[in-house]
């Protein structure tokens, strides 16, 4: 029972900090204006930051610090280990026919880092301290790393049946869940590989990142979403793989003369 208390209020403060935070944004300045995006991808992480405080500190009486600040340099790896899923997905893709090219503007991409910075703030930081830091620590106290990682990732997932995506078909919209899944899986993965929040954050980012490079329309959306899964399942496998490489070697007994 304490577990699921924990996941249900993590998916109320997701949807809080989304809402609260956004909300003055997207309110006080019209649409057209380009701070809007920026402005309420920050409401989002102030809001986050304030209400994971308050629930830590008042609700599970858990240190700031076990949220795992340290390393903040695992980012970059991160993000590399979240790139690279999604754009091996779009090669597949776009090969089997599951998706194809449009014609972009390359001017369009010069709004790529105010882009970037906008999913960091609105998406990656804010749902990250909340799953992979304040939830999995959360559970660490009482359940197996294994149990840990199959709630996070779960969990993460099966929230985004509310999301929008391309997604029409309800074959598609299950998924895209799937899908979620396997983001949270891999996100998880390598909270336990960087022993902190950053690498996850990192992995999240750069998933949204890779998406957005190559300039391609799905035809197939749901080919698209099989391969992702797939893609980022290997990426999480591997960054647990290499967390028990890493562990097993550092409990292995020095060797005798």
């Amino acid at each position: 029972m304490r577990t699921l208390w924990a996941v249900l209020l993590v998916i109320v403060v997701m949807f809080a900090q989304i809402f609260i935070g956004s909300s003055p944004a997207l309110l006080l300045l019209d649409q057209a204006n380009p701070l809007r995006e920026p402005l309420g991808a920050i409401g989002v992480t102030l809001t986050a930051l304030l209400l994971i405080h308050l629930v830590r500190r008042f609700l599970d009486r858990r240190p700031w610090s076990a949220l795992g600040w340290r390393n903040p340099s695992h980012v970059l790896l991160g993000v590399l280990a979240g790139a690279v899923p999604p754009l091996a997905a779009s090669g597949l893709s776009l090969a089997v026919g599951a998706s194809t090219w449009v014609s972009v503007d390359a001017s369009a991409y010069v709004w790529l880092p105010l882009a970037a910075v906008v999913i960091l703030l609105g998406q990656a930081f804010p749902e990250e301290l909340l799953w992979r830091g304040h939830l999995v620590d959360t559970l660490s106290v009482r359940l197996s790393p294994r149990a840990v990682v199959i709630i996070s990732s779960a969990g993460f997932g099966v929230l985004h049946i509310f999301s929008q995506s391309p997604a029409s078909t309800l074959m598609e919209k299950l998924l895209y869940v799937v899908m979620a899944v396997a983001l949270g899986f891999a996100c998880t993965a390598a909270r336990v590989r960087g022993g902190g929040l950053w690498m996850a954050v990192g992995v999240h980012w750069g998933f949204h990142l890779g998406l957005r490079v190559l300039p391609l329309q799905p035809v197939h959306y749901g080919v698209t979403l099989v391969l992702l899964t797939i893609t980022l399942t290997l990426a999480g496998a591997l960054l647990l793989r290499g967390q028990s490489e890493r562990t097993a070697t550092s409990h292995s007994p020095a060797p005798t003369r």
